[in-house]
C-alpha cells in the first residue's frame, strides 16, 4: 500500500489515511506526509478469519464493528472527503456501514479471495453480499480474485496487479549459490510445512544445500510455527534449516536465495513474493493455482520437465499441496544451471514489463477517478484494518 500512495498523483488527489491501531504503517506514512487519523478499533482488529465466521464473533464483535463504522463516517465528513477506499475485509465492512451513512461512494481495493477455501463460508456469503451493494468499484489483484467475487459484482470489477517500484529491478541477478528458501508469514496455508517435506527429499541427494525459513507467525498461528520448529528439532535436516524470524527487508533477504519456494497449499490470490523474486533475479518455484499462474504463465505455455512439474519461460509451477512434486521441482532447479539462468533473465524482463507500481497507479486512479466522476471530487479517502489508510 506504501507503494501505491508513493505513486499517486498528489496533484489530482489530496490523500489521507486512516488506520484502526499505531504501528510502523503509521510511522511510515507520517515521515512521507501524508496525514493520517488513528481511529481506535480495539478487538474489532484482533479477530480472526476462523472467528469471524461463528455467530458467537457476531454477537460480541458487532457492536464495536458499529460504533467504529459511526466514528469513521464523522472523520469521512469531518475531512469533507468525497470518496472512501476499502484495504482489507475487515476494512470494507466498516466502510461500507461509513460510506453509506455519510453518503459517500466507495471502492474495494480487494487483496483476497471470496471462496471458501480461503476463508469460511458465511464470511463468503457475506462480503459477497457487500461487493454486490456496496462499491461503486472493485479492484481485484488478479483476475483469480475478480473471479470469486460473485456474478452480480463483477461487472464492476477491474484487476489492477500489485506493482514495485524501479529500484526492485537493479543490481545484479540472484545468485547460484546459497540458501533453498521460503518467504512470507508462517501459516498452515502458506506452505511452510510442505517446503520442509520437500527439504527432506531434496536434502538426501543433495547434502550441501542448505534451507530457510524467512518470516514469523502472527499471533494467530503462533501454534503453527513451534509446530514446524519442534518437528524440525527431530529431522535429519534440522541443523541445515534456519529461521530467520521477522524481517523488514524482502528483497535483501530474497537476494541471499538460490531459489525462492512459493509453496501455499491454499490458492493465493496473487504472488507478490514470485514477482519480487523475478525482479531480484531468483528462480521461482510456486503452486499453480489462484493468481500465481496468471504471474508465471499468462499465455498458458508451458513444458512438462517432471511428474506433476511444468516449467514456463518465467518459472515452475507444482500441484498444491504436493512436496514430492515441489521436491523434483528443486531438484530440477539445482541441476539445470543453463535453462535457470534463461529463465531468470526472462523472468525479471517479464516483471519489468507487467508489474510495476506505475502501472497499479494508473489503474487504481482511472478507477477511483471513474467512481466520483460528475461530482468534482478529488480527495479520495482509503481506510484499511490493521494498520489501514485513509486518503482525502
Amino acid at each position: 500500500m506504501l507503494r501505491l500512495l508513493d505513486a499517486v498523483d498528489r496533484d489530482r488527489f489530496a490523500l489521507s489515511v486512516v488506520t484502526f491501531a499505531e504501528g510502523a504503517l503509521v510511522d511510515a506514512l507520517r515521515v512521507r506526509g501524508v496525514e493520517v487519523e488513528v481511529l481506535a478499533a480495539g478487538a474489532v482488529t484482533r479477530v480472526t478469519r476462523d472467528e469471524a465466521g461463528s455467530a458467537a464473533s457476531v454477537a460480541r464483535h458487532g457492536v464495536a464493528t458499529l460504533r467504529l463504522a459511526g466514528a469513521l463516517r464523522r472523520h469521512v465528513v469531518g475531512v469533507q472527503a468525497d470518496l472512501v477506499v476499502a484495504n482489507s475485509l475487515k476494512a470494507a465492512v466498516v466502510v461500507s456501514v461509513a460510506a453509506f451513512l455519510s453518503r459517500r461512494s466507495w471502492v474495494w481495493h480487494l487483496h483476497d479471495r471470496l471462496a471458501s477455501d480461503y476463508l469460511p463460508a458465511p464470511v463468503v456469503v457475506v462480503l459477497r453480499m457487500v461487493a454486490v451493494v456496496g462499491p461503486r468499484a472493485i479492484v481485484a489483484n488478479s483476475r483469480a480474485t475478480a473471479a470469486t467475487a460473485g456474478r452480480g459484482a463483477r461487472r464492476r470489477v477491474r484487476v489492477a496487479y500489485p506493482g514495485l517500484p524501479a529500484a526492485a529491478f537493479r543490481g545484479a541477478l540472484g545468485r547460484r549459490r546459497g540458501a533453498v528458501g521460503i518467504v512470507g508469514r508462517i501459516s498452515a496455508t502458506k506452505g511452510q510445512r510442505e517446503f520442509l517435506e520437500a527439504a527432506e527429499a531434496v536434502a538426501l541427494r543433495h547434502p550441501r544445500i542448505p534451507f530457510r525459513i524467512v518470516g514469523a507467525a502472527l499471533f494467530e498461528d503462533a501454534a503453527v510455527e513451534q509446530a514446524l520448529r519442534s518437528e524440525l528439532a527431530a529431522s535429519p535436516i534440522g541443523d541445515r534449516v534456519e529461521f530467520t524470524g521477522w524481517v523488514d527487508d524482502v528483497p535483501r533477504q530474497l537476494r541471499r536465495l538460490r531459489v525462492l519456494v512459493h509453496a501455499s497449499p491454499v490458492p493465493e490470490p496473487f504472488g507478490q513474493v514470485v514477482v519480487e523474486a523475478m525482479a531480484a533475479g531468483v528462480p521461482v518455484i510456486a503452486t499453480d493455482a489462484g493468481g500465481v499462474p496468471e504471474i508465471l504463465a499468462p499465455n498458458a505455455a508451458s513444458d512438462p520437465i517432471a511428474d506433476g512439474v511444468r516449467r514456463t519461460h518465467t518459472g515452475i509451477l507444482v500441484p498444491p499441496g504436493d512436496p514430492g512434486a515441489l521436491a523434483r521441482a528443486i531438484e530440477w532447479v539445482l541441476t539445470h544451471p543453463r535453462e535457470v539462468s534463461y529463465m531468470v533473465a526472462r523472468a525479471r524482463q517479464d516483471a519489468q514489463y507487467r508489474f510495476t507500481i506505475a502501472q497499479t497507479a494508473v489503474a487504481v486512479q482511472e478507477a477511483w477517478t471513474n467512481a466520483v466522476r460528475g461530482r468534482g471530487a478529488r480527495r479520495p479517502c482509503e481506510i484499511r484494518s490493521h494498520g489501514g489508510t485513509t486518503a482525502r
